[in-house]
């Protein structure tokens, strides 16, 4: 945690963020919206080491070494509060009513500020977000309050209407690849895929490079479309059962399998591997690209888009894959 420095992208929220704590115009409520993985905590954290930090230079800000910025850095500054909740899927009213409600009149113990963190608050109930919006109307003046949500859409209207809103952005892919490269010495053809697939959220490709998980199953999903043409109806079962072993969500086995589709399309049509995903298939695309025609790679791309309705459905996922590598395997 090196402060908004430290944080790629979004330069527009830390101009903000940090112009409110410079010109001390700092609002009660902020939400920071964006995926799992966007990197909204640490840019709480960031916002936290700069209103805390006890650095006089404001362009050294945060210094990382003064005793307020080694107490959010250890995790225990006494005037930061994370809101936990037991329940997994639910922030409960008892948890906000405990936690913030029942707190929020005790003033800081040491500076002007008392801020509270609420992760993951779109699993907020409606009881807690009621509760929370009485702190909302009428906070005390050192309160802040930062709601990190990943879909803000299941926040009530009158509890939106009363934060500042930041929402973090994707990435470039030049800015992932150059991250993994960089920070993590990666290389390979997995960074392209790790790139692609990660769809500009950071967090993400890094858990996919550094997942053993990701690496196996994007083998099973690659053979597959090797021998596709091939395999029997047992064969393919028997595939099917495999990827469900090793594949903890099946919806991104079919966001891989868009992305390989869609390379074959930009193949059939240029001839040319420049900018694609899967440059390190050449011999793969080239197969493929021999034995279907466009009509029946775009029909494909209808099968996988079908396929990603019925698991959202709920239906039997076994029966909805091998209704899809059928038609991979038929389609010309």
């Amino acid at each position: 945690m090196s402060g908004f420095d430290g944080i790629i992208g979004n330069e527009l929220i830390k101009h903000q963020l940090k112009a409110a704590i410079k010109t001390n115009k700092i609002r009660h409520a902020y939400m920071l919206a964006g995926e799992k993985g966007m990197g909204k905590r640490t840019m709480a954290e960031a916002f936290m080491l700069e209103l805390f930090c006890n650095e006089e230079d404001e362009e050294k800000k945060p210094c990382l070494k003064c005793p307020e910025c080694k107490k959010i850095l250890s995790g225990n500054h006494p005037d930061i509060i994370y809101v936990n909740h037991e329940k997994p899927a639910t922030i409960s009213v008892d948890d906000i009513r405990e936690q913030i409600m029942d707190t929020v009149d005790i003033k800081p113990y040491a500076g002007e500020h008392k801020v509270y963190v609420i992760p993951e608050a779109d699993k907020m109930s409606l009881q807690a977000q009621n509760a929370l919006l009485k702190t909302l109307e009428e906070p005390p003046a050192y309160v802040i309050i930062l709601l990190l949500v990943n879909d803000e859409k299941k926040l009530l209207d009158t509890v939106r209407s009363r934060l500042v809103k930041e929402r973090l952005r994707p990435l470039t892919d030049n800015a992932i690849e150059s991250y993994l490269k960089d920070e993590l010495n990666a290389s390979g053809e997995m960074v392209d895929i790790c790139v692609a697939f990660s769809k500009g959220n950071l967090g993400r490709a890094i858990e996919l490079y550094n997942s053993d998980t990701f690496a196996d199953w994007y083998q099973r999903v690659m053979k597959i479309l090797r021998n596709i043409k091939t395999m029997s109806s047992t064969d393919i079962r028997v595939e099917i059962g495999k990827l469900q072993s090793e594949c903890p969500d099946l919806i991104e086995a079919l966001d891989l399998l868009e992305l390989w589709y869609r390379d074959l399309t930009m193949f059939m049509i240029t001839k040319n591997l420049n900018g694609l995903v899967f440059k390190g298939e050449r011999k793969a695309l080239m197969n493929m690209a021999s034995v279907y025609s466009y009509d029946g790679v775009q029909n494909i791309m209808e099968g996988i888009e079908v396929c990603r309705e019925r698991l959202n459905a709920n239906v039997n996922p076994e029966l909805s894959f091998e209704l899809l590598f059928l038609r991979m395997k038929d389609e010309n």
